[in-house]
């Protein structure tokens, strides 16, 4: 009974909507009604997240929506329509809500991605966060005479990083010469060290964790044929971010196989380093299926940092 009164409250919120005279808000009353309320939702909770949503989606698909308001941040809507800034944040059941209303709406298929989602928002005007996530590059020269592109040769010019954003991204000409090698790398010391060797070869690093802005900037790399080359930690979850970023970009492994494995934890015990142990579930790397049994053998975790020294000669040379 108390989860038809959750039903039954989103019915009536729709109708007395200024929605119910369109077709989309059928269909995204039945998809949310096979779905069902998420586990540990109250039925309170569950009926105030659903008028929540239809309120948002009047705002932006009303008589009233974004071709009359124009362009806002969703912030700026989720402070307006919910009273926090973080209502819609992205992963939010909220926002999940919101957004396949707008997927309907639009004869869209709901995205799986972040990327994807945030396109979605721009398809009502509204303006997700793009200035905070960024992805630390340098060494990029790309063609092309607008202010973006002559900012980053610059840049390069100076050795100097860049933090590039999501906002950056959607007016920057990511134009390289066709085969140029880019070198992905895992931990940001890497980059500061190619800096202030004034390295020549240029360097996108995922930060750890690869955020979408990383793919974002990769994927448009990739497009004008530029190939990779990827390091990263000797550790499970760094075997596993190599694995992703392998496989979606087809690059190369760099110092990464069995043998560099070996190499490296042999002059970390020569030289008296400690030993990290390596905890976790062993990944398989696709590139070498010698390299999780021998990191299995010698138990030791190798971070970036243990190779700056080769990593930073390596970037130092002009192919």
């Amino acid at each position: 009974a108390r989860r038809e009164q959750v039903w039954s409250s989103l019915a009536s919120s729709l109708d007395a909507s200024p929605l119910a005279d369109q077709e989309w808000p059928r269909q995204w009353y039945d998809l949310l009604r096979r779905s069902g309320v998420p586990r540990g939702v109250t039925p309170e909770a569950a009926i105030w997240a659903l008028q929540q949503a239809v309120q948002v989606l009047t705002v932006l698909l009303g008589p009233d929506g974004p071709e009359r308001n124009g362009t806002r941040g969703r912030g700026e809507l989720a402070a307006m329509t919910t009273g926090s800034a973080h209502g819609l944040d992205d992963g939010t059941w909220l926002a999940r809500l919101v957004q396949r209303g707008v997927a309907l709406a639009h004869g869209t298929e709901f995205p799986d991605d972040a990327a994807g989602r945030r396109a979605l928002w721009r398809l009502v005007s509204v303006t997700p966060d793009e200035g905070s996530s960024t992805v630390l590059t340098y060494g990029l020269r790309p063609d092309g005479e607008g202010w973006r592109e002559r900012a980053l040769r610059e840049r390069a010019d100076h050795h100097a990083e860049v933090h590039v954003t999501p906002r950056d991204l959607h007016g920057l000409r990511l134009q390289l010469p066709a085969g140029t090698l880019i070198h992905i790398c895992e931990n940001p010391r890497v980059v500061e060290a190619a800096a202030d060797a004034a390295c020549v070869q240029p360097v996108v690093c995922t930060s750890g964790s690869a955020a979408t802005v990383v793919f974002t900037l990769l994927d448009a790399l990739a497009a004008t044929g530029c190939q990779f080359a990827y390091h990263g930690d000797f550790d499970w979850p760094g075997i596993t971010l190599a694995n992703r970023v392998i496989r979606r970009y087809e690059a190369l492994p760099w110092r990464m196989d069995t043998a560099e494995y070996e190499r490296l934890a042999a002059r970390s015990q020569a030289e008296g380093i400690p030993q990290l142990a390596l905890d976790g579930q062993p990944v398989d790397a696709d590139w070498d299926p010698d390299l999780a049994p021998a990191m299995t053998v010698l138990g030791v975790a190798l971070h970036e940092e243990a190779t700056l020294d080769l990593l930073v000669a390596d970037l130092s040379c002009q192919l």
